[in-house]
């Protein structure tokens, strides 16, 4: 087993126990993948996140062909999609959290109630049309949920995100699930005001620089917040 696939079978086990550390995954009903040079890692099926050992993350190629002794996810094809048809993707996250699960199930999108939204990707975190689960339709209305997205919610069934990397994608997952519960509570208490279109682009533009640090901002991109004053001059780095 190469050592860099070693590493990255090891941080997929990780996300797994952390998803469900987090509540926003039940089981083994879930599952998570990352990219590599020549398709990509993904979970087994059934295997409790407990008892995984790094020969339980299956290696795929991206013509849905899989190496090893045991079978991959149910829902590998809704990864390979994810890591054919967007090429920024670097880790998939799918879980059946309960309040992302609960709009899915009444197949109703989450607004732009509040201005985190735009962890998604856009002005909404669409929810796809029904397909039963593992099947190739559920994969293509999916990919449809996810045109200019991120993050979107199955219908009757969960939600998907994917991220740069296993860290985001998780990161990502659990704000969709803040979110849906946020919007489940506002919704009881009486109707949510929804952000404008006009404020969720200024958001959106914001949001390209969201969390990222002075150094990782390119050139013209909005920042996130008008920032503080620097007192001191930064240090300089050392070479080599």
């Amino acid at each position: 087993m190469a050592s860099d696939l070693l590493k990255l079978r090891r941080e997929i086990i990780s996300t797994c126990l952390m998803m469900n550390e987090m509540g926003i995954n039940q089981g083994t009903s879930g599952n998570v993948s990352a990219r590599t040079k020549k398709g990509f890692l993904i979970t087994a099926s059934g295997v409790p996140y407990s008892k995984m050992k790094p020969e339980h993350v299956v290696e795929m190629d991206l013509e849905g062909g899989y190496r090893g002794d045991y079978l991959p996810s149910t829902e590998w094809r809704m990864h390979l999609d994810i890591f054919k048809h967007r090429p920024e993707a670097m880790a998939v996250v799918h879980v059946h959290s309960t309040y992302a699960t609960a709009m899915a199930c009444l197949r109703r999108e989450i607004p732009a109630f509040h201005y985190m939204i735009g962890v998604g990707g856009g002005d909404s975190i669409r929810c796809s049309d029904y397909a039963e689960f593992g099947t190739e339709a559920l994969s293509t209305t999916m990919l449809k949920a996810l045109e200019s997205r991120s993050a979107c919610l199955l219908a009757n069934h969960g939600q998907i995100v994917f991220g740069a990397n296993l860290a985001q994608a998780l990161w990502r997952a659990g704000e969709v699930e803040t979110l849906a519960h946020q919007y489940w509570a506002a919704s009881l208490a009486g109707k949510p005001v929804i952000l404008s279109g006009t404020e969720m682009s200024s958001v959106l533009a914001r949001f390209k620089t969201y969390g990222k640090q002075s150094k990782d901002i390119k050139p013209g991109e909005a920042a996130a917040v008008v920032g503080p004053v620097r007192r001191d001059k930064p240090k300089k780095r050392a070479k080599g």
